[in-house]
């Protein structure tokens, strides 16, 4: 099947074959069609499989026709990145429509957002954050809404957003298209989905399968030897680019300053850095200005680099589930690609849980010439916080008693004497001891 036999408007096809699509994916074949009918849709795909385009194309064939300058669509996303990412992509599939879209999330300027709402869009990409600060400053006007996206649901259920979620809904019109994309589905999103869509065509693309490009492969060593095993597995492979990924922030970041000490063009993405240096990171990333991004797994949703050849766990994941999803980004693409998975000995039930999930068990390697046996440090400094600088006491002055202040005031402190608070007030006369002593020196 190709394109052109969904018969999109002739200007949302240009912008398709402008882009070089030419056959659909499973998830935008199978969920295209009832999307452009107007049904409900309940989406289960993991990342990369192109379900942003599965909705991204309807919403452009159906706003085509119709009123502009009105909020229409609303497509809310747990990240700022992934928001940029399905922006990028309404912008690029609908350059020839000429409808206008804003991505609204947190961490910037909220002012820019106010003026473009107000000129008037009809696409909206937004975070729930941010959007709920808009809804109750009554900065967007969501009144003529026809259809509404949940991108990456567990995602934003995980983030807990979903109280966001509900207050959110609450403030939609009821008459509605909606349409709800997971890469997991938990009781939680099956509930969501239950109260939000009405008779919804259910789509299921690869059961949340890893891509068979993708070859796994364990690497046991112990904590305080991660780091040193990471770059000797650099350094002894053929590598384009690597995702790498940490569990926690602080640790992505200083991984990050760690393998640009050692020679890397190395980035971490993590949630503490401005909007501004997170889309210099990943957009360094994507043209091959860092060869290798460290990243958490929040701060990665919405990474789509199509030619990441190698993705490395540098902590496991806590589910099997964000397993298949962080190796997703590999092996894109009919290319193959290698997920390194580093454990511990406290990771062995987790190992078991994802072997279990793949039906295969995951082949372990250890690599020669690397010492092993180094024991760790004492106290592990690897990561650990640099200590806060001790900040200067403010040594407060002592208050003066009431008669040295008296005094200061009477002696051209800041109190203004009586001739500048008169200035046509006349010079006093001299005293009687300045006129006797005037008259004693002249004898």
């Amino acid at each position: 099947m190709q394109f052109k036999e969904f018969n999109f408007h002739p200007r949302v096809a240009a912008g398709i074959s402008a882009a070089g699509y030419v056959a659909p994916t499973p998830i935008q074949d199978q969920a295209i069609p009832p999307v452009m009918a107007g049904r409900d849709v309940m989406g289960l795909a993991q990342t990369g499989t192109g379900k942003t385009a599965a909705f991204t194309l309807p919403i452009l064939h159906r706003l085509e026709q119709g009123e502009r300058s009105v909020v229409r669509a609303l497509i809310i996303a747990p990240t700022r990145e992934l928001a940029e990412q399905i922006n990028n992509a309404v912008t690029v599939l609908g350059k020839q429509t000429r409808l206008r879209s804003i991505t609204v999330y947190g961490g910037v300027n909220v002012n820019p957002q106010i003026a473009k709402l107000k000129r008037g869009v009809e696409i909206v990409v937004a975070c729930p954050g941010r959007l709920l600060d808009h809804i109750n400053q009554g900065t967007i006007d969501l009144s003529r809404l026809e259809i509404l996206v949940l991108d990456e649901a567990d995602q934003m259920f995980d983030m807990g957003f979903f109280p966001d979620i509900k207050r959110i809904l609450g403030k939609l019109p009821q008459q509605r298209q909606t349409l709800l994309f997971s890469a997991t589905m938990p009781e939680e999103i099956r509930g969501l989905a239950r109260e939000i869509l009405s008779d919804p065509v259910t789509i299921q693309v690869g059961n949340t399968a890893p891509p068979v490009t993708v070859t796994h492969a364990i690497y046991p060593v112990e904590q305080h030897l991660k780091t040193p095993l990471l770059l000797e597995l650099l350094n002894h492979t053929d590598t384009e680019s690597v995702l790498i990924f940490t569990r926690t922030k602080h640790r992505a970041k200083r991984l990050g300053e760690q393998l640009e000490k050692a020679g890397y063009q190395a980035a971490s993405l993590q949630g503490n850095l401005s909007q501004n240096r997170r889309q210099a990171a990943l957009d360094g990333f994507r043209d091959g200005t860092f060869q290798i991004l460290v990243a958490t797994d929040i701060a990665a949703r919405g990474i789509d680099v199509s030619q990441v050849s190698h993705v490395i766990n540098y902590d496991i994941t806590d589910t099997p589930e964000a397993y298949v999803h962080r190796i997703g980004r590999t092996g894109r693409a009919a290319k193959s690609g290698d997920a390194f998975t580093m454990v511990t000995s406290e990771d062995g039930a987790m190992v078991r849980t994802i072997e279990k999930k793949l039906g295969t068990q995951l082949e372990r390697r250890i690599v020669e010439g690397f010492d092993y046996t180094v024991p760790a440090p004492k106290k592990d400094q690897e990561f650990a916080r640099p200590p806060r600088q001790p900040q200067p006491r403010k040594i407060k002055p002592e208050a003066k008693p009431a008669s040295q202040v008296n005094s200061s005031n009477k002696s051209g402190g800041h109190k203004p004497d009586s001739r500048e608070r008169n200035p046509s007030a006349l010079p006093a006369g001299p005293s009687k001891r300045q006129v006797r002593r005037a008259s004693s020196g002249h004898r």
